[in-house]
């Protein structure tokens, strides 16, 4: 019965309904696109003395292996909380849901999160926050850990991909003020995909 439910389990994070394959094309859109908003004086969160010196960001190599089809499940009765971010700043947050998914043969979880002020505008309502930290966080990838954004799914899948991961602006200017990831979205793995540490 036992591994009957093992089997059950695993073919619902390896065969799940949403299954999509890697598209290489949308990752390197997606580089080109934070590349260009980092090279901009207007977008860009870079001190002005790396500005002047930018011509693209580290990445590491974009990776199948690192896009993957996640079980989602909704959170029920939390309650809103207040995140801790590198300054005194305490945007309010609630965890939307968990999502279950395996890399390596290795299970793992993850917590996602809906910003209360940006839930309650048309653009972001259906937008979801991704704050994890690695085995790779200080030495290969920002010590703080990264983000990836996602948006509410409309079953009990979803898409990850960790080749467009990013680090927060923190990483690049002490001005801002960035959130800092939960203590339960520290994976015991190396995430070998998206934004490595800045120089």
């Amino acid at each position: 019965m036992k591994k009957i439910f093992i089997l059950v389990v695993l073919l619902t994070f390896n065969f799940g309904f949403c299954q999509k394959k890697f598209d290489r094309i949308d990752a390197e859109k997606f580089q080109k696109k934070i590349n260009s908003e980092y090279a901009d004086a207007k977008t860009s969160p870079l001190m002005e003395t790396d500005l002047k010196t930018f011509k693209t960001l580290d990445f590491y190599p974009l990776s199948s292996k690192y896009y993957v089809n996640a079980k989602f499940v909704k959170a029920k009765d939390e309650k809103v909380f207040e995140m801790k971010t590198s300054t005194s700043r305490k945007p309010k947050y609630i965890k939307y849901g968990t999502i279950f998914f395996s890399i390596d043969g290795i299970a793992l979880k993850l917590n996602v999160y809906q910003d209360i002020e940006l839930s309650k505008s048309d653009e972001y309502k259906d937008y979801l926050f991704l704050p994890f930290s690695d085995k790779t966080c200080g030495k290969e990838s920002y010590i703080g850990g990264r983000y990836i954004d996602l948006k509410i799914p409309k079953g009990n899948t979803i898409l990850i991909d960790f080749n467009k991961a990013y680090n927060p602006y923190c990483a690049y200017n002490h001005k801002y003020s960035c959130p800092i990831v939960p203590l339960e979205n520290d994976l015991n793995v190396e995430i070998k995909a998206g934004v490595k540490t800045f120089h």
